[in-house]
């Protein structure tokens, strides 16, 4: 078994909102964004499969999620890319290569389409970008209905504060093409952040705003830097809509995950390993300060 990353996640005010991250190892920085309901601790198996890279790796929880604060705000897909790009700021990050996975996939193209100068290049695993009331909803007969009745009136907050283990474990499962990879401590991990204050309210306000992440895919054609597009071949998206985004964005190199769900990053982090070294032996742009 894998042992754990190294270096000890820390904590940063970001435009006042608590951040924590964990930042470990030399050279270029990558950036590593995790899907809905996740934290940083998702990225642990790609990590460790990275092992002593010639690369920084950052890992983030995202506002709302892990050990990060909650503010109040409207989680919507550009809340959330202002939060990273000021994250990346913060840290004075130069020629990132951002490696998002579901709605972290989608803050990296909408870092990279808003030309924001911290980024040169974005591995974008599973984007949730599609999806009437999102698309989370395909991903099983439990997370359908949890998510639904999320949006509901007075049950809603009640849903997304006091949902039990067993049900996030099976909602959490509808992402994966072997269950198996999906690791109690980790469940524990999330069930735990899950009930900190306010992250309820977070993850309704991200249900809620469903359609800013559709929305955002209307910029992908500005993006000027390298994009390599993966998809898991049991991901929840259609060909129809994973079609969309490879017309979209210019010059993507668009691969295909084979025996792998939404959760790409937990079924096959050998492969997202082999992608993130591929992209990081291209050239540094040098061009933030």
């Amino acid at each position: 078994m894998m042992g754990q990353p190294a270096g000890r996640p820390v904590m940063a005010q970001v435009d006042g909102a608590a951040v924590r991250y964990r930042r470990h190892g030399h050279g270029r920085p990558v950036v590593l964004l995790h899907p809905l309901r996740m934290q940083l601790e998702y990225f642990d198996p790609v990590c460790s499969e990275l092992g002593d890279a010639d690369a920084e790796l950052i890992a983030v929880d995202l506002p709302g999620h892990g050990r990060s604060g909650a503010p109040a705000a409207d989680y919507t897909a550009s809340y959330f890319t202002d939060a990273v790009e000021a994250f990346l700021d913060h840290l004075n990050v130069v020629d990132a290569i951002v490696v998002g996975e579901s709605i972290g996939a989608s803050i990296g193209l909408g870092l990279a389409a808003r030309h924001c100068s911290r980024v040169a290049g974005v591995i974008a695993l599973n984007p949730y970008d599609y999806g009437r009331w999102g698309g989370i909803r395909r991903s099983s007969a439990t997370g359908n209905v949890v998510f639904t009745t999320m949006l509901l009136p007075l049950i809603g907050p009640v849903v997304a504060q006091a949902g039990t283990k067993g049900v996030l474990r099976r909602v959490l499962e509808g992402g994966l093409y072997d269950p198996r990879h999906l690791s109690p401590q980790l469940v524990d991990d999330l069930y735990r952040s899950g009930r900190r204050p306010g992250h309820g309210r977070a993850l309704r306000s991200l249900s809620r705003n469903w359609q800013s992440w559709i929305s955002a895919r209307d910029r992908y054609p500005a993006i000027q830097v390298p994009v390599t597009l993966a998809y898991g071949d049991h991901d929840w998206s259609n060909d129809d809509e994973r079609d969309a985004n490879r017309r979209a964005i210019p010059a993507v190199r668009a691969t295909t995950i084979h025996g792998c769900g939404h959760f790409s990053s937990l079924d096959k982090p050998a492969h997202v390993t082999a992608l993130i070294r591929g992209f990081h032996a291209l050239p540094k742009t040098g061009h933030a300060t």
